[in-house]
């Protein structure tokens, strides 16, 4: 088991640069102007390189103070190149008489988990198919290319203009998956690569921004529903989430909302909006930001060609109302996928638990099947790419069973459900923590 706060004293002599450190130490180093963490036993100062750090100041500071070695395996495919910037970084290691893990964490589930990650890399699951995302790519420019043609055959009448609309917003969603492969650093080898053909998926295909989606989605990969640090369960008081944030509410007699409807008028701001709220924002932020300009670029590359494909049949105004529909409609389609897999599940302030535990409390998976997989981006199995972040998708399939077993072995819940129990359970699942709010803020 882990456990800081052995007696060793800091800064004795040992180690490589000659600095040994006790848990208790570490764990001191957590603060905003102050940031040490932990990567196989070596200790890091990193209080200056986040503001650096190529995934998001954010994602890295969420392990201050912690020991980060599963993570830091999650989401780096060259672990050897990135460990070039990690040298100037290291102020000492932990002393010898240190357990490896931090905060009471299981070792032995630790151990199985970093076996499995082995196991998973022997079997050449991280090795992704290139004809697979070319016709992915291709089955997307085929969609957009098919609604022009459906224009200027047809013409813009009512039907054609809601057929159009149906195949521009799969066209959108599916990029949104793929965009979703190449942020997460799964297709090809070199991690530049990844990083350029990302800036084309998301911005030429998507008019989004690269670096704030990178800088978000990381966060929530690295602590998955813990408040304060997954940006997606920080919903601005529009909803309460889980079990605990409702009562908090509830006792402080915070009312935003009547979140005991929230299950209700969820149906009215968060499927119809969250897209087009999300665009706006996004937008807002790469236009304000030096490091975005190069997004913004990529982004209005993608409205330059939308609006001189578009605009000889609809005019610029009819252009805009075409596009803010297909949004519409995307956003439903996103908000539903994405939230099946996390919001039933728990949802709590920090608790320092393992990789594979932290994973596995916050996620859930979907039936496979061949309608799941590409309607969800193989987000259906949602595990397998909490798990392993940097796994090409259409290898979850083959190391689930591997999961699943070491799951079973420590008891660990490995929930899959129905596409329709997953919707379900969203509704569900508010409605309870509306009630859990409801109660305490009349009774307690």
């Amino acid at each position: 088991m882990g456990g800081g706060g052995q007696q060793t004293e800091p800064g004795s002599s040992g180690g490589r640069n000659g600095v040994l450190y006790t848990w208790e130490e570490v764990q001191k180093h957590c603060h905003k102007m102050d940031k040490w963490l932990v990567i196989n036993r070596k200790v890091y100062n990193i209080t200056e390189w986040a503001k650096r750090h190529p995934g998001g100041m954010r994602v890295i500071s969420h392990y201050a103070g912690e020991d980060a070695t599963d993570a830091f395996h999650a989401f780096h495919p060259e672990p050897e190149f990135v460990r070039k910037f990690l040298k100037p970084l290291l102020i000492g290691e932990l002393a010898p008489s240190e357990p490896n893990l931090d905060r009471q964490k299981n070792a032995i589930i630790v151990q199985d988990f970093r076996a499995l990650r082995e196991q998973v890399e022997k079997a050449d699951l991280f090795r992704s198919d290139p004809l697979f995302f070319c016709l992915y790519l291709g089955h997307i420019l085929l969609l957009e290319a098919l609604s022009l043609f459906l224009l200027w055959n047809w013409g813009t009448g009512w039907t054609q203009t809601l057929l159009c609309a149906v195949i521009l917003t799969t066209a959108q969603s599916q990029a949104g998956w793929l965009q979703h492969d190449f942020g997460h650093l799964s297709v090809f080898k070199k991690s530049r690569w990844n990083h350029l053909v990302h800036k084309f998926v998301i911005g030429h295909l998507k008019g989004a921004s690269a670096n704030w989606w990178n800088h978000r989605h990381f966060q929530h990969h690295a602590k998955p529903n813990i408040f304060s640090k997954d940006p997606d369960v920080n919903m601005l008081h529009a909803l309460v989430l889980g079990k605990t944030q409702p009562v908090e509410y509830g006792i402080k007699k915070l009312k935003y909302l009547p979140y005991n409807h929230q299950h209700q008028y969820f149906f009215l701001i968060g499927p119809p909006l969250l897209i087009p709220v999300y665009f706006s924002i996004q937008i807002m932020h790469t236009m304000f930001s030096r490091r975005d300009w190069v997004d913004l670029a990529w982004a209005l590359s993608y409205y330059l060609r939308y609006f001189y494909c578009y605009v000889p049949y609809y005019g610029f105004l009819g252009s805009i109302a075409l596009v803010t529909f297909v949004r519409f409609m995307e956003s439903h389609w996103f908000v539903w996928v994405t939230q099946m897999n996390h919001i039933p599940m728990d949802i709590d302030h920090e608790k320092h638990q393992d990789w594979l535990t932290m994973q596995l409390v916050a996620t859930c998976n979907i039936e496979q099947s061949f309608f799941n997989d590409w309607f969800s981006g193989h987000l259906n199995f949602q595990i397998e790419h909490h798990l392993f972040p940097t796994m090409p998708r259409h290898n979850y399939w083959r190391a689930a069973p591997m999961v699943r077993a070491v799951c079973e072995k420590h008891g660990i819940p490995y929930q899959v459900k129905s596409l329709w129990r997953g919707f379900a359970d969203i509704v569900s699942s508010l409605k309870e923590s509306g009630d859990l709010w409801l109660d305490a803020y009349l009774h307690k």
